[in-house]
Protein backbone atom coordinates (compact mmCIF):
# COMPACT_ATOMS: atom_id res chain seq x y z
CA UNK A 1 0.00 0.00 0.00
CA UNK A 2 1.44 3.27 -1.24
CA UNK A 3 2.68 5.90 2.22
CA UNK A 4 -0.13 8.38 0.88
CA UNK A 5 -2.96 5.84 1.24
CA UNK A 6 -6.24 7.02 3.42
CA UNK A 7 -5.59 4.97 6.47
CA UNK A 8 -9.35 3.86 8.06
CA UNK A 9 -11.22 0.97 9.70
CA UNK A 10 -12.37 -0.46 6.58
CA UNK A 11 -8.51 -0.14 5.18
CA UNK A 12 -7.69 -1.47 8.71
CA UNK A 13 -10.07 -4.80 8.10
CA UNK A 14 -9.18 -5.87 4.65
CA UNK A 15 -5.48 -5.03 5.25
CA UNK A 16 -5.83 -7.98 8.22
CA UNK A 17 -7.96 -10.11 5.79
CA UNK A 18 -5.24 -10.01 3.45
CA UNK A 19 -2.31 -10.58 6.04
CA UNK A 20 -4.24 -13.99 6.86
CA UNK A 21 -5.37 -14.53 3.26
CA UNK A 22 -8.87 -14.77 4.17
CA UNK A 23 -10.25 -14.66 0.62
CA UNK A 24 -7.30 -16.12 -0.54
CA UNK A 25 -5.74 -12.98 -0.96
CA UNK A 26 -8.41 -11.47 -3.26
CA UNK A 27 -10.09 -7.74 -2.83
CA UNK A 28 -12.89 -6.99 -4.95
CA UNK A 29 -15.61 -4.43 -4.53
CA UNK A 30 -18.11 -3.02 -5.83
CA UNK A 31 -20.61 0.09 -6.17
CA UNK A 32 -23.93 -0.75 -5.80
CA UNK A 33 -26.20 1.81 -7.05
CA UNK A 34 -30.46 1.98 -7.74
CA UNK A 35 -30.81 3.45 -11.06
CA UNK A 36 -33.82 5.23 -9.80
CA UNK A 37 -31.79 8.84 -9.89
CA UNK A 38 -28.80 10.86 -10.96
CA UNK A 39 -25.60 9.97 -8.98
CA UNK A 40 -24.74 12.49 -6.26
CA UNK A 41 -21.87 13.55 -3.92
CA UNK A 42 -22.91 10.64 -1.15
CA UNK A 43 -22.39 8.08 -4.09
CA UNK A 44 -19.03 9.68 -4.69
CA UNK A 45 -17.80 8.37 -1.73
CA UNK A 46 -18.53 4.91 -1.85
CA UNK A 47 -17.58 4.84 -5.09
CA UNK A 48 -14.02 6.26 -4.14
CA UNK A 49 -13.90 4.17 -1.38
CA UNK A 50 -14.72 0.98 -3.06
CA UNK A 51 -12.66 1.11 -6.14
CA UNK A 52 -9.81 2.88 -3.94
CA UNK A 53 -9.41 -0.34 -1.65
CA UNK A 54 -9.56 -2.55 -5.12
CA UNK A 55 -6.84 -0.97 -6.42
CA UNK A 56 -4.72 -0.55 -3.66
CA UNK A 57 -4.35 -4.35 -3.29
CA UNK A 58 -4.71 -4.83 -7.25
CA UNK A 59 -7.67 -5.73 -6.89
CA UNK A 60 -10.94 -5.64 -8.88
CA UNK A 61 -14.01 -3.38 -8.62
CA UNK A 62 -17.23 -4.10 -10.11
CA UNK A 63 -20.08 -1.88 -11.15
CA UNK A 64 -23.87 -3.30 -10.22
CA UNK A 65 -26.93 -2.04 -11.01
CA UNK A 66 -29.17 -3.23 -8.13
CA UNK A 67 -32.51 -2.70 -10.49
CA UNK A 68 -35.02 -4.19 -8.70
CA UNK A 69 -38.07 -1.61 -8.75
CA UNK A 70 -38.96 -1.22 -12.19
CA UNK A 71 -41.50 1.64 -11.46
CA UNK A 72 -38.76 3.79 -10.70
CA UNK A 73 -35.96 3.13 -12.22
CA UNK A 74 -35.03 3.34 -16.48
CA UNK A 75 -31.69 3.69 -18.65
CA UNK A 76 -31.38 7.44 -18.31
CA UNK A 77 -30.42 6.43 -14.32
CA UNK A 78 -28.00 3.89 -15.49
CA UNK A 79 -26.30 6.05 -18.19
CA UNK A 80 -26.06 9.10 -15.75
CA UNK A 81 -24.35 6.89 -13.13
CA UNK A 82 -22.05 5.54 -15.78
CA UNK A 83 -21.28 9.12 -16.75
CA UNK A 84 -20.32 10.10 -13.23
CA UNK A 85 -18.53 7.05 -12.30
CA UNK A 86 -16.40 7.44 -15.61
CA UNK A 87 -15.84 11.76 -14.76
CA UNK A 88 -14.55 10.65 -11.78
CA UNK A 89 -12.22 8.75 -13.21
CA UNK A 90 -12.73 5.41 -12.60
CA UNK A 91 -13.33 1.94 -14.86
CA UNK A 92 -15.02 -0.84 -14.00
CA UNK A 93 -13.28 -2.51 -16.84
CA UNK A 94 -15.69 -5.32 -18.05
CA UNK A 95 -17.41 -6.09 -14.61
CA UNK A 96 -21.03 -4.12 -15.36
CA UNK A 97 -23.91 -6.28 -13.69
CA UNK A 98 -27.24 -5.71 -13.20
CA UNK A 99 -29.24 -7.14 -10.35
CA UNK A 100 -31.90 -8.47 -13.50
CA UNK A 101 -28.85 -10.66 -14.91
CA UNK A 102 -29.54 -12.72 -12.16
CA UNK A 103 -33.30 -12.80 -12.07
CA UNK A 104 -33.80 -16.33 -12.41
CA UNK A 105 -30.86 -17.56 -10.03
CA UNK A 106 -32.94 -15.33 -7.23
CA UNK A 107 -36.14 -16.70 -8.18
CA UNK A 108 -34.53 -20.28 -7.94
CA UNK A 109 -33.12 -19.30 -4.55
CA UNK A 110 -36.51 -18.42 -3.33
CA UNK A 111 -38.29 -21.55 -3.78
CA UNK A 112 -35.05 -23.47 -2.38
CA UNK A 113 -36.20 -21.40 0.46
CA UNK A 114 -39.68 -22.44 0.76
CA UNK A 115 -38.49 -26.46 -0.10
CA UNK A 116 -36.01 -25.77 3.05
CA UNK A 117 -39.54 -24.24 5.32
CA UNK A 118 -37.69 -21.19 5.55
CA UNK A 119 -39.65 -18.69 3.47
CA UNK A 120 -43.69 -18.60 2.75
CA UNK A 121 -46.64 -16.94 0.72
CA UNK A 122 -48.16 -14.35 3.36
CA UNK A 123 -51.84 -12.97 2.43
CA UNK A 124 -51.35 -9.93 5.04
CA UNK A 125 -51.42 -6.19 3.53
CA UNK A 126 -48.39 -4.17 3.82
CA UNK A 127 -50.22 -2.01 6.39
CA UNK A 128 -50.96 -5.21 7.93
CA UNK A 129 -47.46 -6.77 8.16
CA UNK A 130 -46.73 -3.86 9.75
CA UNK A 131 -48.52 -3.99 12.16
CA UNK A 132 -47.75 -7.69 13.17
CA UNK A 133 -44.03 -6.70 13.22
CA UNK A 134 -44.23 -5.02 16.83
CA UNK A 135 -42.18 -2.36 18.02
CA UNK A 136 -38.74 -2.11 19.90
CA UNK A 137 -40.23 -3.38 22.64
CA UNK A 138 -42.70 -5.51 22.05
CA UNK A 139 -42.53 -8.77 19.87
CA UNK A 140 -44.50 -9.32 17.05
CA UNK A 141 -46.88 -11.61 15.87
CA UNK A 142 -47.18 -14.75 13.28
CA UNK A 143 -48.80 -14.27 10.44
CA UNK A 144 -52.05 -16.30 10.44
CA UNK A 145 -50.27 -17.39 7.11
CA UNK A 146 -46.88 -18.20 8.12
CA UNK A 147 -47.73 -22.11 8.69
CA UNK A 148 -49.07 -23.07 5.34
CA UNK A 149 -47.12 -26.13 3.95
CA UNK A 150 -44.31 -26.51 1.39
CA UNK A 151 -46.70 -27.60 -1.17
CA UNK A 152 -49.06 -24.45 -1.18
CA UNK A 153 -45.98 -22.37 -0.92
CA UNK A 154 -44.43 -23.23 -3.46
CA UNK A 155 -48.01 -23.36 -5.64
CA UNK A 156 -48.58 -19.94 -4.79
CA UNK A 157 -45.20 -18.66 -5.42
CA UNK A 158 -44.93 -19.78 -8.87
CA UNK A 159 -48.75 -18.79 -9.34
CA UNK A 160 -47.28 -15.13 -8.10
CA UNK A 161 -44.83 -15.35 -11.06
CA UNK A 162 -46.94 -16.42 -13.55
CA UNK A 163 -49.30 -12.91 -12.78
CA UNK A 164 -52.54 -14.35 -11.55
CA UNK A 165 -52.85 -12.36 -8.55
CA UNK A 166 -53.11 -8.75 -8.27
CA UNK A 167 -50.55 -6.53 -6.72
CA UNK A 168 -50.69 -6.36 -2.87
CA UNK A 169 -52.35 -9.06 -2.47
CA UNK A 170 -49.58 -11.79 -1.72
CA UNK A 171 -45.97 -11.53 -0.52
CA UNK A 172 -43.25 -13.81 -0.36
CA UNK A 173 -41.78 -13.92 3.38
CA UNK A 174 -38.49 -15.60 5.12
CA UNK A 175 -39.75 -17.89 8.07
CA UNK A 176 -37.27 -15.79 10.35
CA UNK A 177 -38.26 -15.41 13.83
CA UNK A 178 -41.00 -12.93 15.06
CA UNK A 179 -39.74 -12.37 18.39
CA UNK A 180 -36.49 -11.46 17.37
CA UNK A 181 -35.05 -8.18 19.09
CA UNK A 182 -33.93 -6.74 15.15
CA UNK A 183 -36.98 -6.21 13.78
CA UNK A 184 -35.21 -6.69 10.45
CA UNK A 185 -34.78 -10.37 11.16
CA UNK A 186 -39.20 -10.39 11.68
CA UNK A 187 -39.77 -12.46 8.63
CA UNK A 188 -38.86 -10.31 6.24
CA UNK A 189 -40.13 -9.52 3.02
CA UNK A 190 -38.16 -10.77 0.10
CA UNK A 191 -40.97 -11.18 -3.04
CA UNK A 192 -43.33 -8.77 -4.18
CA UNK A 193 -45.66 -8.46 -6.90
CA UNK A 194 -45.22 -6.09 -9.15
CA UNK A 195 -46.85 -5.66 -12.59
CA UNK A 196 -44.56 -3.23 -14.11
CA UNK A 197 -42.33 -3.56 -17.20
CA UNK A 198 -38.69 -3.26 -16.38
CA UNK A 199 -35.99 -0.80 -18.01
CA UNK A 200 -34.30 -4.46 -19.35
CA UNK A 201 -35.98 -7.20 -18.85
CA UNK A 202 -39.55 -6.04 -20.38
CA UNK A 203 -42.58 -7.77 -19.13
CA UNK A 204 -41.08 -11.16 -18.29
CA UNK A 205 -41.27 -10.94 -14.73
CA UNK A 206 -43.82 -9.57 -12.66
CA UNK A 207 -42.73 -10.47 -9.34
CA UNK A 208 -39.44 -8.97 -8.36
CA UNK A 209 -37.33 -9.70 -5.36
CA UNK A 210 -36.83 -7.00 -2.49
CA UNK A 211 -33.37 -5.20 -2.01
CA UNK A 212 -32.14 -7.13 0.89
CA UNK A 213 -32.85 -10.61 -0.75
CA UNK A 214 -30.82 -9.50 -4.31
CA UNK A 215 -27.95 -7.39 -2.61
CA UNK A 216 -26.52 -10.78 -0.75
CA UNK A 217 -27.12 -13.08 -3.37
CA UNK A 218 -25.48 -11.05 -6.47
CA UNK A 219 -22.27 -10.32 -3.91
CA UNK A 220 -21.68 -13.88 -3.47
CA UNK A 221 -22.32 -14.53 -7.54
CA UNK A 222 -20.09 -12.31 -8.27
CA UNK A 223 -17.77 -13.16 -5.99
CA UNK A 224 -17.35 -9.80 -3.71
CA UNK A 225 -14.89 -10.18 -0.64
CA UNK A 226 -15.80 -6.94 0.98
CA UNK A 227 -19.16 -5.56 0.89
CA UNK A 228 -18.78 -2.03 1.42
CA UNK A 229 -22.47 -0.17 2.58
CA UNK A 230 -23.63 3.04 4.40
CA UNK A 231 -24.38 2.99 8.10
CA UNK A 232 -28.35 2.54 7.95
CA UNK A 233 -27.89 -1.59 6.16
CA UNK A 234 -26.40 -2.16 9.69
CA UNK A 235 -29.13 -4.00 11.61
CA UNK A 236 -29.58 -5.48 8.21
CA UNK A 237 -26.17 -7.42 8.20
CA UNK A 238 -27.67 -9.99 10.03
CA UNK A 239 -30.35 -10.87 7.51
CA UNK A 240 -27.32 -10.64 4.60
CA UNK A 241 -25.32 -13.26 6.53
CA UNK A 242 -28.51 -15.57 7.36
CA UNK A 243 -29.27 -15.46 3.78
CA UNK A 244 -26.46 -16.73 2.92
CA UNK A 245 -25.78 -19.09 5.42
CA UNK A 246 -29.24 -20.77 4.92
CA UNK A 247 -28.80 -21.54 0.96
CA UNK A 248 -24.96 -22.38 1.90
CA UNK A 249 -23.57 -19.57 -0.67
CA UNK A 250 -20.75 -18.08 -1.30
CA UNK A 251 -20.57 -15.35 1.46
CA UNK A 252 -18.44 -11.98 1.77
CA UNK A 253 -18.34 -9.78 4.59
CA UNK A 254 -20.43 -6.72 4.94
CA UNK A 255 -18.76 -3.90 6.52
CA UNK A 256 -20.93 -0.15 7.20
CA UNK A 257 -19.66 3.36 7.28
CA UNK A 258 -21.24 6.53 8.20
CA UNK A 259 -22.75 7.90 4.76
CA UNK A 260 -21.80 11.58 3.64
CA UNK A 261 -23.81 14.71 5.14
CA UNK A 262 -23.02 17.88 4.02
CA UNK A 263 -24.37 21.15 5.40
CA UNK A 264 -26.63 22.87 3.92
CA UNK A 265 -27.33 20.28 1.66
CA UNK A 266 -29.58 17.65 1.02
CA UNK A 267 -28.34 14.14 -0.66
CA UNK A 268 -31.17 11.69 -0.73
CA UNK A 269 -32.27 10.39 -3.87
CA UNK A 270 -36.35 10.47 -3.09
CA UNK A 271 -35.89 14.59 -1.76
CA UNK A 272 -33.77 15.72 -5.24
CA UNK A 273 -36.11 14.11 -7.18
CA UNK A 274 -39.03 16.35 -5.73
CA UNK A 275 -36.72 19.17 -6.08
CA UNK A 276 -36.68 18.59 -10.13
CA UNK A 277 -40.35 17.06 -10.66
CA UNK A 278 -41.79 19.78 -8.23
CA UNK A 279 -39.65 22.52 -10.28
CA UNK A 280 -37.72 23.94 -7.71
CA UNK A 281 -34.50 23.38 -9.92
CA UNK A 282 -34.09 23.32 -13.55
CA UNK A 283 -33.45 19.68 -13.49
CA UNK A 284 -30.85 16.77 -12.41
CA UNK A 285 -27.84 18.85 -13.83
CA UNK A 286 -28.85 22.17 -12.46
CA UNK A 287 -25.59 23.83 -10.48
CA UNK A 288 -26.99 24.08 -7.23
CA UNK A 289 -27.66 20.06 -6.62
CA UNK A 290 -25.27 17.82 -5.20
CA UNK A 291 -25.13 15.44 -8.32
CA UNK A 292 -22.15 14.73 -10.23
CA UNK A 293 -23.94 15.99 -13.32
CA UNK A 294 -24.94 19.54 -12.02
CA UNK A 295 -21.62 19.48 -10.26
CA UNK A 296 -19.59 19.06 -13.29
CA UNK A 297 -21.31 21.90 -15.00
CA UNK A 298 -20.38 24.11 -11.57
CA UNK A 299 -17.29 23.99 -12.79
CA UNK A 300 -16.34 21.42 -9.68
CA UNK A 301 -13.43 19.14 -10.68
CA UNK A 302 -12.92 15.19 -10.65
CA UNK A 303 -9.76 15.76 -8.80
CA UNK A 304 -11.14 18.17 -5.83
CA UNK A 305 -14.38 15.96 -5.36
CA UNK A 306 -11.73 12.94 -4.40
CA UNK A 307 -9.33 14.68 -2.29
CA UNK A 308 -12.43 15.86 -0.69
CA UNK A 309 -13.28 12.26 0.59
CA UNK A 310 -9.75 11.51 1.10
CA UNK A 311 -9.66 14.29 3.62
CA UNK A 312 -12.93 13.36 5.38
CA UNK A 313 -12.03 9.84 5.72
CA UNK A 314 -14.04 6.71 6.87
CA UNK A 315 -16.04 6.71 10.12
CA UNK A 316 -18.27 4.85 11.73
CA UNK A 317 -20.65 7.22 13.09
CA UNK A 318 -22.48 10.07 11.32
CA UNK A 319 -21.57 13.40 11.49
CA UNK A 320 -22.81 16.58 9.48
CA UNK A 321 -19.21 17.91 6.97
CA UNK A 322 -19.11 21.83 6.36
CA UNK A 323 -19.81 22.81 3.08
CA UNK A 324 -16.80 25.14 3.24
CA UNK A 325 -14.43 22.42 3.74
CA UNK A 326 -15.50 21.32 0.03
CA UNK A 327 -15.14 24.76 -1.46
CA UNK A 328 -11.86 24.53 -0.06
CA UNK A 329 -10.77 21.48 -1.05
CA UNK A 330 -12.28 23.20 -4.17
CA UNK A 331 -10.28 26.17 -4.56
CA UNK A 332 -7.35 24.60 -3.74
CA UNK A 333 -7.27 22.46 -7.00
CA UNK A 334 -8.67 25.19 -9.38
CA UNK A 335 -6.40 27.74 -7.98
CA UNK A 336 -3.37 25.15 -9.27
CA UNK A 337 -5.22 24.85 -12.50
CA UNK A 338 -7.53 27.46 -13.71
CA UNK A 339 -6.43 30.18 -16.44
CA UNK A 340 -7.08 33.90 -14.59
CA UNK A 341 -9.23 35.98 -16.80
CA UNK A 342 -10.75 39.80 -16.70
CA UNK A 343 -14.40 39.73 -16.52
CA UNK A 344 -16.10 42.68 -15.08
CA UNK A 345 -19.82 41.41 -14.12
CA UNK A 346 -21.54 44.58 -13.12
CA UNK A 347 -19.79 47.43 -15.40
CA UNK A 348 -18.89 50.94 -15.12
CA UNK A 349 -17.76 52.90 -18.03
CA UNK A 350 -14.18 54.55 -18.23
CA UNK A 351 -13.31 56.83 -20.11
CA UNK A 352 -9.36 57.89 -20.22
CA UNK A 353 -9.64 61.76 -21.77
CA UNK A 354 -5.50 61.73 -22.57
CA UNK A 355 -5.39 58.09 -24.03
CA UNK A 356 -5.14 58.20 -27.54
CA UNK A 357 -8.42 58.34 -29.70
CA UNK A 358 -8.04 54.82 -31.69
CA UNK A 359 -5.07 53.44 -30.19
CA UNK A 360 -5.02 50.08 -29.14
CA UNK A 361 -1.96 48.44 -26.98
CA UNK A 362 -1.57 44.85 -25.86
CA UNK A 363 -0.87 44.46 -22.33
CA UNK A 364 0.98 41.63 -21.30
CA UNK A 365 -0.98 39.37 -18.35
CA UNK A 366 0.37 36.05 -16.55
CA UNK A 367 -2.52 32.87 -17.46
CA UNK A 368 -1.85 31.50 -13.69
CA UNK A 369 0.36 32.68 -11.24
CA UNK A 370 0.59 29.34 -9.59
CA UNK A 371 1.39 27.67 -12.52
CA UNK A 372 4.91 29.07 -14.65
CA UNK A 373 3.94 26.38 -17.71
CA UNK A 374 0.66 28.30 -18.17
CA UNK A 375 2.54 31.09 -19.90
CA UNK A 376 1.24 34.35 -20.81
CA UNK A 377 -1.41 35.96 -22.72
CA UNK A 378 -2.19 39.86 -24.62
CA UNK A 379 -5.01 41.74 -23.17
CA UNK A 380 -6.50 44.63 -25.57
CA UNK A 381 -6.45 48.34 -23.66
CA UNK A 382 -7.72 50.92 -25.02
CA UNK A 383 -9.65 54.36 -24.26
CA UNK A 384 -12.73 53.11 -23.12
CA UNK A 385 -13.07 50.72 -20.40
CA UNK A 386 -15.66 48.80 -18.26
CA UNK A 387 -14.66 48.96 -14.50
CA UNK A 388 -16.89 46.78 -11.76
CA UNK A 389 -19.24 49.10 -10.53
CA UNK A 390 -18.22 48.52 -6.73
CA UNK A 391 -14.94 49.52 -7.10
CA UNK A 392 -15.75 53.19 -7.82
CA UNK A 393 -17.48 55.66 -4.65
CA UNK A 394 -17.89 59.44 -4.81
CA UNK A 395 -17.90 59.29 -1.47
CA UNK A 396 -15.38 56.57 -0.09
CA UNK A 397 -15.72 55.07 3.76
CA UNK A 398 -13.20 54.90 5.16
CA UNK A 399 -10.93 51.96 4.23
CA UNK A 400 -12.02 52.31 0.48
CA UNK A 401 -8.62 52.56 -1.26
CA UNK A 402 -10.68 52.19 -4.92
CA UNK A 403 -11.31 54.19 -7.12
CA UNK A 404 -12.71 57.74 -6.24
CA UNK A 405 -12.60 61.46 -7.29
CA UNK A 406 -8.96 62.45 -7.45
CA UNK A 407 -7.82 58.97 -6.28
CA UNK A 408 -4.95 57.17 -8.32
CA UNK A 409 -5.54 53.16 -8.36
CA UNK A 410 -3.41 51.22 -10.79
CA UNK A 411 -5.07 49.18 -13.36
CA UNK A 412 -4.24 45.48 -13.44
CA UNK A 413 -1.44 45.13 -16.37
CA UNK A 414 -1.73 48.41 -17.50
CA UNK A 415 -1.62 51.90 -16.21
CA UNK A 416 -2.03 54.03 -13.34
CA UNK A 417 -5.48 56.31 -13.33
CA UNK A 418 -7.08 59.30 -11.65
CA UNK A 419 -10.29 59.83 -11.75
CA UNK A 420 -11.65 63.40 -12.72
CA UNK A 421 -14.63 63.34 -13.33
CA UNK A 422 -18.18 61.88 -12.87
CA UNK A 423 -21.13 61.55 -14.80
CA UNK A 424 -24.94 60.81 -13.58
CA UNK A 425 -28.15 60.02 -15.50
CA UNK A 426 -31.28 61.80 -14.21
CA UNK A 427 -31.30 59.86 -10.92
CA UNK A 428 -28.32 60.68 -9.56
CA UNK A 429 -26.81 57.48 -10.50
CA UNK A 430 -23.29 57.21 -11.51
CA UNK A 431 -22.81 56.08 -15.35
CA UNK A 432 -19.44 57.11 -16.51
CA UNK A 433 -16.27 57.84 -15.07
CA UNK A 434 -13.49 59.81 -16.93
CA UNK A 435 -9.88 59.80 -15.97
CA UNK A 436 -6.65 60.46 -16.90
CA UNK A 437 -3.35 58.00 -17.26
CA UNK A 438 0.31 58.20 -16.60
CA UNK A 439 1.79 56.78 -19.81
CA UNK A 440 5.01 56.11 -17.66
CA UNK A 441 3.68 53.35 -15.64
CA UNK A 442 3.10 51.34 -18.12
CA UNK A 443 2.72 46.94 -17.06
CA UNK A 444 1.36 48.42 -13.46
CA UNK A 445 4.86 49.83 -11.75
CA UNK A 446 5.38 54.06 -11.39
CA UNK A 447 9.07 54.65 -11.72
CA UNK A 448 9.24 57.24 -9.93
CA UNK A 449 8.38 54.57 -6.86
CA UNK A 450 5.16 56.14 -6.15
CA UNK A 451 2.49 53.41 -4.68
CA UNK A 452 -0.85 53.20 -4.82
CA UNK A 453 -3.40 51.27 -2.60
CA UNK A 454 -5.71 49.36 -4.74
CA UNK A 455 -5.51 47.46 -8.31
CA UNK A 456 -8.27 46.68 -10.13
CA UNK A 457 -9.00 44.28 -12.95
CA UNK A 458 -10.90 45.86 -16.16
CA UNK A 459 -11.72 45.40 -19.45
CA UNK A 460 -11.49 47.20 -22.87
CA UNK A 461 -15.03 48.00 -24.32
CA UNK A 462 -14.13 48.11 -28.04
CA UNK A 463 -12.92 44.02 -27.91
CA UNK A 464 -15.15 43.19 -24.45
CA UNK A 465 -17.21 39.86 -25.16
CA UNK A 466 -20.84 40.34 -23.24
CA UNK A 467 -21.67 37.49 -21.34
CA UNK A 468 -24.40 35.86 -19.06
CA UNK A 469 -23.40 35.10 -15.27
CA UNK A 470 -25.59 33.21 -13.18
CA UNK A 471 -24.41 33.94 -9.72
CA UNK A 472 -24.95 30.69 -7.68
CA UNK A 473 -25.56 30.53 -3.48
CA UNK A 474 -26.38 27.69 -1.48
CA UNK A 475 -29.61 26.02 -2.08
CA UNK A 476 -30.85 25.95 1.50
CA UNK A 477 -31.04 28.97 4.06
CA UNK A 478 -30.31 26.43 6.88
CA UNK A 479 -27.58 24.27 7.69
CA UNK A 480 -29.93 21.48 8.77
CA UNK A 481 -32.15 21.95 5.72
CA UNK A 482 -34.87 19.67 7.75
CA UNK A 483 -34.81 22.04 10.22
CA UNK A 484 -38.03 23.16 8.97
CA UNK A 485 -41.25 24.79 11.00
CA UNK A 486 -43.32 22.89 12.48
CA UNK A 487 -46.41 21.29 10.01
CA UNK A 488 -43.57 22.49 6.90
CA UNK A 489 -40.57 20.42 5.72
CA UNK A 490 -37.46 20.77 3.80
CA UNK A 491 -38.79 23.09 1.18
CA UNK A 492 -39.84 26.10 3.23
CA UNK A 493 -35.52 26.49 4.18
CA UNK A 494 -35.22 26.82 0.23
CA UNK A 495 -33.17 29.29 -0.65
CA UNK A 496 -35.05 32.47 -2.82
CA UNK A 497 -31.79 34.22 -3.95
CA UNK A 498 -29.67 31.08 -4.84
CA UNK A 499 -29.64 32.05 -8.17
CA UNK A 500 -29.37 35.67 -9.42
CA UNK A 501 -28.51 35.73 -13.14
CA UNK A 502 -26.50 38.78 -14.36
CA UNK A 503 -26.72 40.13 -17.95
CA UNK A 504 -24.64 42.61 -19.66
CA UNK A 505 -21.39 41.21 -18.15
CA UNK A 506 -18.44 42.02 -20.07
CA UNK A 507 -15.35 39.86 -20.30
CA UNK A 508 -11.72 39.68 -21.83
CA UNK A 509 -11.82 38.51 -25.80
CA UNK A 510 -9.57 35.88 -24.61
CA UNK A 511 -12.55 33.34 -23.67
CA UNK A 512 -14.04 33.95 -27.12
CA UNK A 513 -13.34 30.51 -28.68
CA UNK A 514 -14.01 28.86 -25.30
CA UNK A 515 -16.02 25.40 -25.25
CA UNK A 516 -18.68 24.82 -22.56
CA UNK A 517 -17.08 23.30 -19.62
CA UNK A 518 -13.94 25.63 -19.54
CA UNK A 519 -13.23 26.99 -16.61
CA UNK A 520 -11.14 29.77 -15.19
CA UNK A 521 -10.87 32.37 -12.98
CA UNK A 522 -12.12 35.97 -12.71
CA UNK A 523 -9.95 38.07 -11.28
CA UNK A 524 -10.69 39.22 -7.92
CA UNK A 525 -14.15 37.27 -8.62
CA UNK A 526 -14.03 33.93 -8.11
CA UNK A 527 -13.97 30.80 -10.29
CA UNK A 528 -15.96 30.59 -13.02
CA UNK A 529 -17.62 27.94 -15.54
CA UNK A 530 -18.57 28.14 -19.11
CA UNK A 531 -22.31 26.95 -19.46
CA UNK A 532 -23.58 24.10 -21.42
CA UNK A 533 -26.42 26.91 -22.94
CA UNK A 534 -23.98 29.18 -24.50
CA UNK A 535 -23.75 30.06 -27.83
CA UNK A 536 -21.39 31.35 -30.68
CA UNK A 537 -20.33 35.10 -29.32
CA UNK A 538 -22.64 34.99 -26.21
CA UNK A 539 -20.81 33.03 -23.67
CA UNK A 540 -22.94 31.68 -20.50
CA UNK A 541 -20.53 31.54 -17.24
CA UNK A 542 -21.58 29.68 -13.59
CA UNK A 543 -20.06 30.88 -10.86
CA UNK A 544 -18.47 27.72 -9.69
CA UNK A 545 -17.08 28.97 -5.83
CA UNK A 546 -15.93 32.03 -4.70
CA UNK A 547 -12.11 33.12 -3.67
CA UNK A 548 -13.07 33.41 -0.46
CA UNK A 549 -11.67 30.78 1.77
CA UNK A 550 -13.74 31.03 5.18
CA UNK A 551 -12.64 27.30 5.62
CA UNK A 552 -8.93 28.08 5.23
CA UNK A 553 -8.83 31.56 7.39
CA UNK A 554 -10.89 29.30 10.37
CA UNK A 555 -7.89 26.64 10.36
CA UNK A 556 -5.00 29.17 9.86
CA UNK A 557 -7.08 30.71 13.24
CA UNK A 558 -6.51 27.28 14.96
CA UNK A 559 -3.36 26.89 13.80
Amino acid sequence: MAENTPSDFIRAIVAEDMRTNKYGGRVHTRFPPEPNGYPQLGHAKSICLNYGIAEEHGGKYNLRFDDTNPTRESTEYVDAIKEGIRWLGFDWEDREFYASDYFDQLYEHAEQLIQMGKAYVDDLSAEEIREYRGTLTEPGRNSPFRDRSVEENLDLFRRMRAGEFDEGSRVLRARIDMASPNIVMRDPVLYRILKASHHRTGDKWVIYPLYDFTHCISDSIEGITHSICTLEFENNRALYDWILDTLDLYHPQQIEFAWLKLSYTILGKRYLRRLVSEGHVAGWDDPRLPTLQALRRRGYTPQAIRAFMDGIGVSKSNSVVDLGLLEHYLRQDLNQRAPRVMGVLRPLKVVIDNYPEGQVEWMEAVNNPEDPAAGKRQVPFSRVLYIEQEDFREDPPRKFFRLAPGREVRLRYAYFVTCTDVVKNDQGEVVELHCTYDPATRGGDAPDGRKVKATLHWVSAEHAVDAEVRMYDRLFLKEDPFDAPEGQDFIANLNPDSLEVLTGCKVEPSVADKAAGYSCQFERQGYFCMDPDSTEGHPVFNLTVALRDTWARIQSRRG
